[in-house]
């Protein structure tokens, strides 16, 4: 049973925040622990701490390896030996130094092939700040040290919306300058084969939302519409990938047409996760598609407003982890008939003008042998 079970890697993240409480309270089910090996990457003393704060009837076990780590039990790994002092719901540049250390750690751990998948509680943007992480969040970090060369693309999801970010952590007034044809055209693939391999959807409808209100009204809101979106759908279309558009944002998702999709690409970030966090805050998973980890994490931050009260609701990460090996088992059943493809047996057809290879299958090669003879 221990080989078939998915090792599921959890970094704590802000330590003064609402990561320790979800995620104790997310194995006081013992269901969960049939479900994956948990490894949390973090501090036993901090989560102590946290557990006995909130009287939270969840054990743990120390381990000294992430290949220590056993099943039927939450598996407990530090990742610094420093004492980290906790102020429920205060940021701190210590909590920021303790969330990168455990993110570091499991980074360096799954290089290794100590994990099958990563989750990751909320982590302060401010605190986390330093010589060795200089990224707006977890995504562009995460890509930076195992995306191999891939590109990122942040999904926002639930059972039943998808949300994509074609721009993510930028400030307005930047958003209007980094989107062009090319990187929609780019998300946009990137996307298509997230929604084939990791949610085993076939032929996946992709929705492509306007960057400006009423998508320009025909260019006397802005152009981007006509001069950039459109022709990256188009090129997109002709790459064989089913994506429609430009929708109005406010419309498409006030009128429910999200419903009709299997995902959407929003321009910039609030555009996208508004409506989405709006309709999915409960049991809503951020999801790092197009790298080769699989990295997933609950949709909401450190809440330092609710940290060390006992209310915060452990159901997104509970999510997360379930995408996170969902996801770990549709790109298995999709890569293992692309591992072995069949060798094709060639041979040459030589006629008056040149040499033409030919790729014949070994069965009806046999019976033209054969016919031969």
């Amino acid at each position: 049973m221990e080989d078939k079970m998915i090792r599921v890697a959890i970094t704590h993240g802000d330590t003064n925040g609402i990561g320790y409480e979800v995620i104790l309270k997310a194995f006081e089910a013992p269901e969960m622990l049939d479900l994956c090996i948990p490894i949390i990457y973090g501090s036993p003393k901090v989560a102590a701490y946290h557990r006995n704060l909130m009287n939270i009837q969840t054990n743990f076990s120390i381990i000294d390896s992430a290949k220590d780590a056993k099943p039927g039990r939450l598996n407990m790994l530090a990742t610094f030996d420093e004492e980290v002092k906790v102020e429920m719901g205060q940021p701190s540049k210590e909590a920021g130094i303790a969330s990168l250390k455990a993110l570091e750690k499991a980074l360096a751990d799954y290089k290794e092939g100590a994990y099958d998948v990563l989750v990751t509680a909320p982590i302060n943007k401010n605190n986390i700040q330093s010589e060795d992480f200089n990224f707006c969040g977890h995504t562009e970090y995460i890509e930076s040290k195992v995306g191999e060369g891939d590109k990122a693309l942040m999904i926002l999801m639930n059972d039943r919306l998808r949300v994509a970010l074609a721009t993510t952590h930028l400030p307005i007034k930047d958003v209007a300058g980094a989107i062009n044809k090319e990187l929609i055209v780019e998300k946009g693939k990137i996307l298509h084969q997230s929604l084939k391999r990791d949610f085993s959807i076939p032929n996946p409808r992709i929705a492509i939302l306007a960057l400006n209100p009423h998508a320009g009204d025909g260019g006397v809101l802005g152009t981007e519409e006509q001069e950039t979106i459109i022709p990256a759908i188009q090129e997109l279309e002709e790459a064989g990938i089913q994506a429609f558009g430009p929708y109005p944002a406010d419309g498409f998702f006030g009128s429910g047409t999200y419903a009709k999709f299997d995902a959407i690409l929003a321009m910039y970030h609030d555009q996208g996760l508004a409506p989405f966090k709006t309709i999915a805050i409960e049991d809503g998973v951020n999801y790092t598609a197009g790298l080769p980890i699989i990295r997933t994490s609950p949709d909401h931050g450190t809440a330092y407003d609710i940290a060390g009260k006992n209310i915060a609701d452990a159901n997104s990460l509970r999510h997360a982890i379930y995408s996170a090996i969902d996801i770990f088992r549709n790109r298995k059943n999709y890569d293992e008939p692309l591992a072995n493809p069949l060798k094709k047996l060639y041979h040459e057809k030589r006629d008056d003008s040149e040499k033409v290879r030919f790729a014949i299958p070994k069965a009806k090669q046999v019976k033209e042998e054969e016919k031969k003879e």
